[in-house]
C-alpha cells in the first residue's frame, strides 16, 4: 500500500445540508468537526506508508475512524458500516452521502501499521496539542478523574462472582447430598 498526500476536502454540500436537517442540535462528531476540523492529515503519516504500490485508505480518515470506534465501543465492521450508513461520521470524514466506505480490514491494518512504527501515540498527541492551544488544558495543571463508574463496574463483578461461587458450592454440597439428583 502506498500513500500519497492530499489535501482533506471540504465537507460536501449535501452532506453538512442533510446532517444540519437532520441532527439540528448536532451530535458530539459534528461539533468536533465545527470546533476541531480534522485533528490531522495525511502528511503525519506519510513515513508509515511506502510511496510506490496500491493507494491506501486516507490516513487522517481512517485515525478519526479509530477514535470514532474506540469511543463508542464498536468492533472494526461496526465502525466500517458506521462510516458507510451514518450521516455524522460522514460529516467528519468530509464524505458524500453516497460514499460506500471501506473494507472493515482497513482499520485491523492500520493499527497494525501504527504499532508496527510505534506511531500509536500520534493523534493523542495532536489532540493534546490542539487543546493546549486553545487553552482548554493547562501544562502542569490538576486533572481529576471521577472512579465512581469503575467502582461500581467492580462492585458489580464482585457480587456476580459472589453468586457464581455460591451457586457452585451449594451444586457440590447438593451433588453428595443426593448424588442420585445429578442424573
Amino acid at each position: 500500500m502506498s500513500m500519497h498526500p492530499q489535501p482533506i476536502p471540504a465537507i460536501p454540500e449535501e452532506t453538512v445540508r442533510v446532517a444540519h436537517a437532520v441532527l439540528p442540535e448536532g451530535n458530539v462528531w459534528l461539533q468536533m468537526r465545527d470546533e476541531l476540523g480534522t485533528l490531522c492529515e495525511d502528511k503525519d503519516f506519510q513515513d508509515l506508508f511506502p510511496s510506490r504500490g496500491q493507494p491506501v485508505e486516507a490516513p487522517w480518515r481512517l485515525a478519526l475512524v479509530t477514535l470514532m470506534q474506540y469511543a463508542e465501543g464498536l468492533t472494526d465492521r461496526q465502525a466500517a458500516e458506521a462510516v458507510c450508513t451514518r450521516i455524522d461520521w460522514k460529516y467528519l470524514l468530509s464524505l458524500e452521502l453516497t460514499d460506500p466506505g471501506f473494507d472493515f480490514s482497513v482499520l485491523s491494518e492500520f493499527r497494525g501499521r501504527l504499532l508496527a512504527h510505534g506511531a500509536e501515540h500520534r493523534l493523542f498527541d495532536h489532540l493534546l496539542n490542539l487543546c493546549r492551544e486553545r487553552g482548554w488544558i493547562n501544562a502542569r495543571g490538576k486533572q481529576r478523574t471521577d472512579s465512581t463508574h469503575v467502582l461500581a463496574a467492580i462492585r458489580t463483578l464482585r457480587r456476580l462472582e459472589c453468586v457464581g461461587e455460591t451457586m457452585r458450592h451449594a451444586l457440590n454440597v447438593l451433588a453428595e447430598v443426593a448424588p442420585s439428583w445429578r442424573l
